[in-house]
């Protein structure tokens, strides 16, 4: 009886999603957009910590989900989105950006306010988060990069619909303590309900977020204020000429899934909410907290002015030192902390461009649209800059210091993609399983372990793991790549297949600026990925304030979304 029930409630919202009129709506053609027409926004600043008496206190935030209209462009009409605020009126798309401050707890209500129809199309084929009366759109907010207890983590399964009336298995409770424990840096929030993360983001469920540490980084002497340090949320969006977002709501495979794709791409490229937008910046030197929201899109970011960027952290964690570079490569859920001295061109304009092609590593190359994200006006006038780049940064424990924690296991995690026989993707998995399988990682609070990350795709996935961070040691190619993915599909099973025998091609050194502390890598297609784990803070010895063991428990997934969603995506139970 319970899999006739989620076959009809998967019937009747395919019914539903097939009534739709998407697909005849015709397509925007973005090459015929003028770019650099919108100035760049700066998100409206929301303090996670309130001032009394001159000292940080806590704070309780309220942030709501609206559905609003937004102007992605000057000659786009307004486009239906999801998007974050305290209002529906001051609801943006990125989201606020919540500025915490280290050691001081924010507490922050997420509320529902959407309709009761998505304004995309979804795919009920897919382990999808659906609501028993097929109303509401499950929502779930995930703190990407944040170290806090399991119950505030944004679990896929822990989804509501609006005022919660109706939850998911593992929801536990309306407000989220984010600690602000950890070191200093930048993160980013998102939706992360099960089946429905890619929908989500794409309407619009995306913000920064940035914990401080004035009396650690301020000395350091980088841009630091609100003028010269700027959050740069980057993504794609394909449109219809009405201005809705464009999603293609038939699937590669649509008699086994209706509507999923193995990758969205579009072809405008927005920052904070502007495609191709413009900036004007003084001549000296700003700081830019790079995050890649993409579905899928994989960034190769240069200047055409030949500027450079000065690589000071990646993802949530500053570099020992700073790691100066003519281009980055940004993927999905991936930050980049760079400084730009904008003192060093020698004219008064620089274009931001991508390079990368699309699927990454193997796919098309970029177009005159996507190959542009925005540009930079550099006023004339030569001023005094008081900030400066230090020769050294922060310094964390590393694989090779000696105070790191020994090593307490090895794992082996192989990355696969099914395909029909027409060989298009069906699905992927994590070492073989689907996501309801019972966790088979279950790492000790405070331990260190290794990962060898294997990769039998032709895609290049980059693994996010919650809570742990790791350290990418290095990267292997396999030999005889289809024997060892033959004896793979066969018995799952890495020693049993004898890696070590495939694992001796060519390495690649881990670029200067990556070799720090992250929560998501770029796993090479075809490669295995040797990471060191770790399960604790990397900037003290002390433990967890919080119970890391209790239920829902965390994830670790690939964070290409319409992979995510279909399903490469584990449980990770930690244990006492």
């Amino acid at each position: 009886m319970v899999g006739l029930e989620r076959f009809l409630i998967a019937f009747l919202a395919l019914l539903a999603i097939c009534k739709t009129p998407w697909a005849d709506e015709k397509l925007l053609d973005a090459s015929q957009l003028k770019m650099f027409v919108d100035e760049l926004p700066d998100m409206p600043k929301i303090k996670g910590y309130d001032v009394v008496n001159g000292d940080h206190v806590p704070k309780s935030l309220i942030i709501g989900m609206f559905h609003k209209k937004w102007k992605f462009h000057r000659d786009i009409p307004a486009t239906p989105v999801f998007a974050y605020g305290t209002s529906r009126h001051t609801a943006t798309v990125p989201g606020p950006t919540i500025e915490a401050v280290h050691g001081i707890g924010t507490h922050v209500s997420w509320r529902n306010h959407l309709p009761s129809k998505h304004i995309l199309p979804w795919d009920p084929t897919i382990p999808t988060a659906i609501p028993s009366t097929k109303e509401g759109v499950p929502t779930v907010v995930h703190l990407h990069g944040g170290i806090h207890e399991p119950e505030s983590d944004g679990h896929s399964e822990s989804w509501f619909t609006r005022n919660f009336k109706q939850r998911g298995p593992t929801w536990t409770k309306k407000k989220y303590h984010y600690h602000n424990i950890q070191h200093p840096g930048t993160l980013w929030y998102h939706d992360h309900a099960m089946g429905l993360t890619r929908v989500n983001l794409l309407a619009g469920l995306i913000g920064a977020y940035v914990i401080r540490q004035p009396d650690l980084e301020v000395p350091l002497g980088l841009p630091y204020d609100d003028e010269f340090d700027r959050p740069l949320v980057v993504f794609d969006r394909g449109f219809r000429v009405d201005g809705s977002i464009f999603m293609n709501s038939t699937g590669n495979n649509p008699t086994i899934h209706p509507q999923w794709q193995p990758e969205y791409f579009g072809d405008a490229i927005i920052v904070n909410g502007k495609a191709w937008p413009y900036m004007i910046v003084r001549r000296r030197k700003y700081r830019f907290r790079i995050i890649n929201a993409s579905n899928a899109r994989f960034f190769k970011f240069y200047f055409t002015d030949n500027l450079t960027f000065i690589h000071v952290a990646s993802d949530s964690a500053y570099h020992e030192r700073p790691v100066t570079l003519k281009e980055m490569v940004l993927a999905p859920s991936e930050i980049a902390n760079v400084v730009v001295d904008f003192s060093k061109s020698k004219s008064n304009s620089a274009i931001l461009a991508n390079d990368a092609p699309y699927p990454y590593p193997s796919g098309d190359p970029v177009n005159e649209a996507n190959s542009k994200v925005m540009k930079f006006i550099i006023s004339t006038h030569h001023e005094v800059d008081e900030s400066r780049i230090p020769e050294k940064l922060i310094k964390y424990p590393s694989s090779s210091s000696s105070d790191a924690s020994p090593v307490a296991h090895t794992r082996y995690i192989a990355l696969y993609e099914y395909t029909s026989n027409v060989d298009e993707p069906t699905h992927l998995y994590i070492n073989g399983k689907p996501y309801e399988a019972p966790a088979t990682e279950m790492p000790k609070v405070g331990s260190s372990e290794i990962w060898y990350v294997i990769n039998l795709t032709e895609d290049n996935h980059p693994l996010h793991i919650h809570l742990g961070l790791f350290v990418v040691l290095d990267q292997t190619e396999l030999a005889k790549e289809d024997e060892f993915k033959d004896c793979m599909l066969k018995y799952n099973d890495a020693i049993k297949c004898h890696v070590s025998k495939y694992a001796r091609g060519k390495k690649v050194l881990v670029p200067a600026h990556e070799r720090g502390w992250k929560n998501v890598y770029k796993m090479m297609p075809g490669y295995v990925t040797k990471i060191l784990v770790r399960f604790s803070f990397i900037h003290s010895n002390e433990s967890y304030p919080f119970d890391a063991t209790s239920k829902p428990g965390y994830v670790y997934h690939c964070h290409i979304l319409d992979h995510e969603d279909n399903v490469m995506m584990r449980p990770l139970k930690l244990i006492a």
